[in-house]
């Protein structure tokens, strides 16, 4: 073949003449229609395009092919603007910061295979080159470019970004995107000094999903709560899913912790909804952990391990829940872990004991039962509240050993008692699981002769997870036994009332959060009693209202009608001897005890903490924080309505006044409430900036430490003299709750 194409070449160039299939004729340089012809077929084959603009930048020439593809007539698309042809995929500018074709095309630089989306309905893609042209004198007179169609290519391109970006499962941003996203958003706004807060999401209870209904059920369910999260956030946010059942959002300008507090709440509330997957239902809780930027943390590393602490707390408080980042979560995890390992050999040594807390009549006072409450009086660590160590207990697999034991023990206790008195014991949703339960129960009930109408069981929502017909299964083989069941915590859980249809209840416990909160003014907590009451009462079911501690409460609860009633009102949790020696004197009468009203909940602390008056700072201790107000110790004889700021550390500032003051002693009440820390403790919905501490030269915490710092001692010195005498305080002298 090379051999004929030259000697026809060869030919050509002689003149000589050759066969017809031989001959050989170049197109020529002047050849302008052969030259033309050779353009339009290229143009027609549709492997490329021609165009050309004026100096205006409106387009002169476009190939028919691609005036086809964007669905318009040549003779519409010529005299456009080139740039309105393209339009700029903005998910695509914000991952490689992208120009728009107009600015370079009025930067009059050359484009060489410039990837572009083409408005039209389609999703489709040019790759376009083009230079500009100048005329004989220098001038510019427009552009003159080629382009072709790489929508095949660039989807692929696009699949596999996206591929290593974000999560096939749930089309959420994977780790690496979250990590790049975090890392980006801190810098910028650490310059711009803003704010950025990051939340932690873990599934409670997760795990036995999969193990119910299968690993398919599992990757449904992260599929609708990826949803979930999805119409919550919005475009507020971004989320990401890291792996397994652990979730991430991050919420740029956010440093409200009371709409953090929200929306965390709503969180937990929307993902706690039951599911429906492939004719199964099923239901998990959530637990969140959240950090703010600055506050919290300026780089990625810090801010993640932050939220990675807060949300462990969170899960070690009984999971459910929020928890803000503070300092003294990292000493928390290490005394969880001290907890965990005493725990294990705490029922072996004794330390484990049965208290029992009377419920009463609310007709008459009269004593119908106790609830038996775990308690563990440590060795070294005194009394260790169970909110702290019954999660521990949850998650180390110690449960079901632990509520085995509280059956025996409480069936025995019960038996002492005279009458036909109930005892109320928990049951948790582990050890409902498990298929050994009922054979538990019978163990406990025969040993100590027990009658099983006097043994109730209090079990929370969470046992609707999974197959219902195993649910069903259990309630209907522990009804066979004869004992009675009650709902514990209803309201704070999935509150489904499909349950209670079935579910074979005798009760409904009132949640204690509902029952503190009855009295206070523009709370629903009032509506939401009468509400389950009312409830109870339709489906023929009595109720027990817990945690009454004043009296306003126990008239409000009364007037809903109660059926029973729970709570420091009538009695604290009492040992098995004292209840046998309250009983031995026949009196089932329970007489209220308690204040005439319900105060905010408070904390009994001793810490230092820094109290502002004008230009001068001072030490003090507090006593006790509640959301409305403190206890202030330190500063002696300070008048009844002085104004102060409260320094509570790390930019809580607290605007104040006191309300009362007894040598030393002041109580402090706040302009603004305080709000929950997700736990048993406080925070200030607003903190003050770390920036702009270190440059008022303010310490950016409440440790002494810092408060004697340089910059801290150069604030006091320009204050000037100090208008307030100071007392130091060093050890407690009283104790006030």
């Amino acid at each position: 073949m090379l051999k004929r194409f030259f000697k026809a070449g060869a030919d050509a160039a002689s003149g000589g003449a050759g066969e017809a299939a031989d001959r050989f004729e170049a197109i020529a340089i002047g050849d302008s229609r052969r030259r033309l012809q050779l353009l339009d077929d290229f143009e027609k084959s549709g492997l490329g395009w021609f165009w050309a603009t004026d100096e205006e930048g409106r387009l002169i020439y476009l190939s028919d092919k691609a005036a086809e593809q964007l669905g318009r007539p040549q003779e519409e698309v010529l005299g456009q603007p080139l740039s309105t042809l393209f339009v700029l995929d903005r998910a695509e500018a914000d991952e490689e910061a992208a120009r728009p074709l107009a600015f370079l095309l009025g930067a009059r630089n050359s484009i060489a295979d410039l990837a572009i989306k083409v408005a039209t309905d389609k999703d489709t893609w040019w790759s376009i080159t083009g230079r500009p042209q100048l005329d004989d004198k220098g001038d510019f007179t427009g552009y003159r470019g080629s382009a072709k169609d790489i929508t095949s290519s660039y989807q692929r391109q696009k699949d596999a970004s996206r591929l290593s970006q974000y999560d096939s499962l749930t089309g959420l941003a994977n780790r690496h995107r979250m990590t790049k996203k975090l890392e980006a958003t801190l810098a910028a706004f650490k310059a711009g000094r803003r704010s950025c807060a990051l939340m932690m999401l873990d599934l409670d209870r997760f795990k036995h999903v999969n193990d119910t209904l299968g690993h398919p059920a599992g990757d449904e369910l992260l599929k609708q709560v990826a949803q979930r999260l999805g119409r919550l956030i919005g475009k507020t946010g971004e989320i990401g899913r890291l792996g397994g059942d652990e979730f991430q959002i991050l919420l740029p300008d956010f440093d409200d912790r009371g709409t953090l507090a929200e929306l965390a709440d709503r969180i937990i509330q929307m993902v706690s909804q039951p599911y429906s997957i492939e004719g199964s239902r099923a239901i998990i809780g959530a637990s969140v952990g959240i950090a703010v930027a600055p506050y919290d943390g300026t780089d990625t590393d810090e801010i993640v391990k932050a939220a990675d602490l807060a949300l462990y707390a969170g899960k070690s408080g009984g999971r459910g829940q929020y928890r803000f980042y503070s300092e003294d979560l990292k000493d928390s995890a290490d005394e969880r872990r001290s907890i965990e390992e005493d725990l294990r050999d705490a029922l072996a040594k004794g330390e484990l004991k049965l208290f029992y807390q009377p419920v009463v009549r609310s007709a008459d006072n009269v004593l119908s039962g106790f609830e038996a409450l775990m308690r563990w009086d440590h060795p070294q660590r005194g009394s260790i509240s169970p909110a702290l160590f019954i999660p521990i207990a949850e998650e180390s697999n110690l449960i079901s050993q632990l509520g085995a034991w509280a059956l025996r023990q409480a069936c025995q206790d019960a038996a002492r008692w005279p009458g036909k008195l109930r005892v109320a014991v928990n049951v948790s949703a582990n050890q409902f699981a498990t298929d050994g339960l009922p054979a538990v129960i019978v163990s406990a009930l025969s040993a100590a002769a027990l009658d099983p109408a006097q043994l109730e069981l209090e079990i929370t929502e969470s046992v609707f997870v999974g197959e219902s017909s195993s649910v069903d299964d259990k309630f209907k083989a522990l009804k066979k036994l004869g004992v009675r069941l009650a709902l514990d915590d209803f309201g704070t859980g999935y509150s489904s009332l499909s349950y209670l249809r079935h579910a074979p209840f005798d009760k409904i416990k009132i949640d204690q959060s509902f029952v503190r909160s009855c009295t206070e003014r523009a709370n629903s907590s009032s509506a939401i009693v009468k509400a389950i009451i009312s409830l109870a009462h339709a489906l023929d079911m009595e109720t027990t209202a817990e945690g009454v501690e004043a009296m306003d409460q126990l008239a409000h609860i009364r007037e809903h009608g109660a059926t029973y009633i729970q709570g420091w009102v009538f009695s604290k949790a009492l040992p098995q001897d004292v209840v046998m020696e309250r009983l031995a004197n026949g009196n089932f009468v329970f007489d209220p005890v308690g204040p005439k009203r319900h105060r905010a909940e408070r904390m009994t602390v001793y810490r230092r903490v820094g109290v502002i008056h004008g230009d001068q700072r001072y030490d003090a201790v507090l006593r006790n924080l509640s959301k409305s107000g403190a206890l202030i110790e330190g500063l002696p004889n300070l008048p009844v309505a002085t104004r102060l700021v409260l320094d509570l550390g790390a930019g809580q500032l607290a605007l104040s006044a006191i309300t009362r003051s007894d040598d030393s002693v002041q109580g402090l009440e706040f302009d603004e409430h305080l709000i929950s820390d997700g736990a048993d403790g406080w925070v200030t919905r607003h903190r003050v900036s770390p920036y702009a501490l270190a440059a008022a030269g303010m310490p950016e915490s409440g440790t002494p430490a810092e408060r004697r710092s340089p910059a801290s001692q150069q604030a006091r010195q320009r204050a000037g003299a100090a208008q307030f005498v100071q007392t130091d305080t060093v050890t407690p002298t009283s104790q006030v709750a």
